[in-house]
């Protein structure tokens, strides 16, 4: 397909359908490890779709989880090593710290023959520092999501799929590739565009730290905390800055893009947008260049490893966390959110 003058590999559940899909996967047993953000989804959506699933997971909260979804201790649900040795495709979907603890428990049981899966490429593309290095006698595939599981789940239920990028690291058995896109149909992708695992972890940090959620909550404080200094009022400051944006032109830039959206915005709007778009741009790329060099060089790699790894990381990252839901304009936002027609 074409983008831009650019041709990429992409694939429709058009060109291969979820019939064939079953056909390329129908002797093997998908073994999703780890129930967090990643395993609900994949995993729902894999039985679903009539595949053979079992999932590994320690005991606790997440175990619960696993049992109100209708995995059965002994049948489908099984301790981590357990679905290890009886998967054939191992899906490694914990975190990527989990990940790294896990892998010396695990990897003697990924036996000659059978599919390491991955929906991340970290662990693999930054080996030097997990020291995550698969038996070379295996496939080592990837698909990943572009959006949450519980984004995956939810549009899928509804009948549309998310769209996810796909990859093939090491090719044992002659037929990755063919595994690989089945995978994706099997977990309802909207369509598969290919990549490297190089590629996707550089770009999915980078994204991260970018434009989906770092960025955008800098840039979004910015304007916030100007507008009440300027004498602005919470609601007036949150509308401006969030409520609008979410609620009435994102929907419109997505669907059709954003000179779409500007075309149906005021001429003093569009004015506007296109005299300051550039100078933002200007301001904002030095900052995406130097943070693309962190992810690029494994330094953004290296502070997730050591950070996530501390003992007290959970409790740290919930302190931080509420730090940002206190914030006044995410309070305001509680406040304007209530206000809505459809929560009154």
């Amino acid at each position: 397909m074409n983008f831009g003058g650019v041709v990429e590999t992409v694939v429709t559940s058009k060109e291969f359908s979820l019939e064939k899909a079953r056909e390329v996967l129908k002797n093997e047993t998908i073994a999703v490890i780890g129930y967090g953000i990643q395993g609900p989804g994949q995993a729902c959506n894999l039985r679903d779709n009539g595949f053979n699933v079992i999932v590994g997971q320690r005991e606790g909260k997440t175990y619960e989880k696993c049992l109100a979804d209708g995995w059965v201790p002994g049948k489908t649900l099984f301790s981590i090593e357990e679905a290890v040795q009886k998967g054939t495709i191992v899906c490694m979907l914990l975190s990527d710290a989990g990940q790294i603890a896990v892998w010396p428990k695990i990897k003697q049981y990924l036996t000659a023959g059978k599919t390491l899966y991955y929906s991340h490429g970290f662990a693999i593309n930054w080996q030097d520092r997990t020291n995550v290095i698969p038996p070379k006698d295996i496939d080592v595939i990837m698909v990943a999501p572009k959006g949450s599981g519980t984004s995956l789940r939810t549009m899928f239920c509804e009948g549309r799929g998310l769209n996810c990028s796909y990859a093939v690291y090491q090719d044992a058995s002659g037929h990755a590739e063919d595994k690989t896109i089945a995978f994706g149909i099997g977990i309802g992708a909207g369509y598969l565009f290919k990549t490297t695992f190089q590629r996707e972890a550089t770009s999915d940090l980078t994204g991260e730290r970018g434009s989906l959620m770092g960025a955008i909550e800098g840039l979004l404080e910015a304007q916030y905390d100007v507008l009440r200094e300027n004498g602005h009022t919470p609601s007036e400051a949150f509308n401006e800055t969030v409520e609008e944006l979410t609620q009435s032109l994102m929907p419109l830039f997505g669907a059709k893009g954003m000179d779409w959206m500007y075309a149906n915005c005021s001429t003093t709007a569009q004015r506007g947008a296109l005299d300051w778009a550039p100078r933002f741009r200007e301001a904002i790329k030095p900052v995406m260049q130097w943070l693309y060099l962190s992810v690029k060089t494994g330094n953004e790699a290296q502070i997730s490893i050591d950070k996530n790894s501390m003992s007290d990381y959970r409790e740290k990252l919930n302190a931080e966390l509420a730090a940002m839901r206190n914030k006044e304009m995410w309070q305001a936002g509680n406040t304007v959110r209530k206000l809505r027609p459809e929560n009154n």
